[in-house]
């Protein structure tokens, strides 16, 4: 059976699993799908998720500052213990979300930290916009579901595509760091700073700046 870029993505969504122990194991199996399942778990390389509700209370208070000092960052990520909190690995993953963090600005870790307050402040404004542009009014809610949606996922650390990879999300790189480590890890919080931030000022994208920076 041949082992397309598809089959790869699906058994990674299936799994947690990173991709090229996904392509592995589906080149052990010859394609079959639940076989490279099995295979994975067998490893102990998939199922992240499992590990989600133990405990992770020790970890790294990080700071990131971005060269050239305009941009930084102030991060906390929990493991179980603090002997992966002193990991090489788990330290790279830390600095990598920083690093994320100061290029991509998100506001919040997940949706869930979303207060309801701005939800409903965004749906106003995105029903009015869709009002003002004419929307047949039986379909508004659902655009602005959809709207909504990809709204949390633009401010979102977890849901934001990974600026060293765009290929993964932060969640799906977390979760392959939580099944390469074997502990559970959570991002906890950060704070972003900007130089001048709230001043009145000539405008520069800095953030569009150290996005670029990160990826090259």
């Amino acid at each position: 059976m041949a082992i397309t870029a598809n089959l790869v993505r699906e058994l990674r969504e299936r799994t947690s699993a990173g991709m090229l122990d996904c392509k592995k194991a589906l080149e052990e199996t010859n394609g079959d799908f639940d076989k490279a399942v099995e295979w994975l778990r067998t490893k102990g390389i998939a199922k992240a998720e499992k590990k989600s509700g133990r405990v992770a209370a020790e970890g790294l208070v990080h700071s990131y500052v971005h060269p050239g000092g305009r941009i930084g960052v102030l991060l906390e990520v929990n493991s179980e213990t603090d002997f992966v909190a002193r990991n090489e690995q788990f330290q790279h993953f830390v600095n990598d979300i920083a690093m994320h963090v100061a290029a991509m600005a998100p506001r919040f870790v997940s949706a869930s930290d979303i207060p309801q307050d701005a939800r409903e402040n965004e749906r106003r404004i995105l029903l009015a916009k869709a009002r003002e542009e004419g929307k047949k009014p039986e379909m508004l809610e659902k655009i602005v579901d959809g709207q909504i949606k990809k709204w949390a996922a633009e401010i979102c650390l977890l849901d934001q595509k990974f600026v060293k990879n765009p290929d993964l999300t932060v969640d799906q790189y977390l979760k392959e760091m939580i099944a390469k480590i074997g502990e559970n890890l959570v991002v906890r919080r950060f704070t972003r700073y900007e130089l001048g931030e709230g001043i009145e000022k000539r405008v520069d994208n800095f953030a569009e700046e150290v996005a670029k920076a990160v990826r090259g």
